[in-house]
């Protein structure tokens, strides 16, 4: 697979999201079928896994170093911090002396004394940033990390945080339907020399075609409360998902590479990391990175799946009030 820089170190252009296995969708995969992707994904070249302390509130985090303590020093590996569960409910939390704690757990649960990448999961507004990347730059000097990330920042913070060490990766939602990154961060991110991690680039298995019937998903799934999942929004974009389907086949491709394809054409430093529970869909998935779409087709897909076209935003209100993204007017 072509490779792809996250500050000093080179991955393959499309990575691993690890949410999915234990958090988010439902009830969590078992141990066996978690390993055992995990294991397909190595073996078909992926080697950029990405977890969170925040995913089954430590229990992914405990599945991935299991899974690959044995591939370890091949292994480019992230995690999160400044987000995680707390007495069973999800806490945002970026004071300096609890991103310290959560490093020591992260490294224990992962069993690895130095993880690859680690981002702070979501700004605490309570905390000013310079704080919680001053903790961050703290790990890197302890050796206990080796670059820092952010996810779900503006521009702005993402170039306060830069002041104060380096930032080699941001990671926000991008796919079609999300277009959020395109406001700033996007072209801020690529002149500060971070790699763009594109999480949720098949649109929460919408582009794939994965969601058909939203009553079919099981009811802890977080989907059921995103606006664009809910009716009259869902139907209204379904219709639009039949006529990027169409716009696969033309292609020669299912819809999910070209959802993936697309991704890859926006920046030489924009890393998709689609999640999945499926080998199958594994393979399809990094099969995107050997596509040759035709330029009319990229931009045609572009043009029907877009802001303006996707029915509903992407968060509730609460769920929104807690991130850095920009919003388009």
């Amino acid at each position: 697979m072509q490779q792809r820089k996250i500050g000093e170190s080179n991955v393959p252009a499309i990575g691993l999201g690890c949410m999915n296995l234990s958090h988010a969708y439902g009830e969590a995969a078992d141990e066996a079928t978690g390993t055992a992707l995990l294991n397909k994904a190595f073996e078909l070249g992926v080697r950029h896994f990405d977890t969170a302390a925040l995913y089954g509130f430590g229990a992914n985090e405990k599945l991935v170093g299991k899974a690959i303590r044995d591939l370890r020093p091949e292994i480019f590996l992230a995690s999160k911090c400044g987000m995680a569960g707390v007495d069973g409910k999800r806490v945002i939390d970026g004071r300096p002396a609890t991103l310290a704690r959560t490093v020591e757990q992260s490294l224990a649960n992962l069993q690895t004394d130095y993880i690859d990448l680690y981002y702070l999961h979501r700004w605490d507004k309570a905390v000013p940033i310079e704080d919680s990347v001053g903790a961050l730059s703290r790990m890197v000097e302890q050796g206990k990390i080796g670059a820092i990330g952010l996810s779900e920042v503006s521009a702005a913070t993402l170039r306060t945080a830069h002041a104060v060490h380096p930032i080699a990766a941001v990671q926000t939602e991008y796919s079609l339907w999300t277009r959020n990154a395109e406001i700033a961060v996007l072209e801020a991110s690529r002149e500060l020399g971070a790699a763009f991690v594109a999480f949720s680039p098949l649109a929460r298995g919408f582009l794939s075609g994965a969601v058909g019937n939203v009553a079919l998903l099981a009811e802890n799934d977080i989907r059921r409360n995103m606006p664009r999942f809910q009716e009259p929004n869902f139907s209204a974009n379904m219709r639009l998902y039949q006529k990027f389907s169409t716009l696969a086949g033309q292609a020669g491709c299912t819809p999910g590479q070209l959802a993936l394809y697309w991704l890859l054409q926006r920046g030489e430093h924009v890393i998709p990391i689609p999640g999945t529970r499926s080998i199958a869909h594994l393979r399809e998935n990094l099969a995107a990175a050997t596509l040759q779409v035709e330029p009319a087709l990229l931009e045609a897909a572009s043009t029907l799946v877009n802001q303006a076209t996707v029915q509903g935003p992407r968060y509730a209100a609460a769920t929104q009030a807690e991130i850095d993204t920009e919003e388009f007017a």
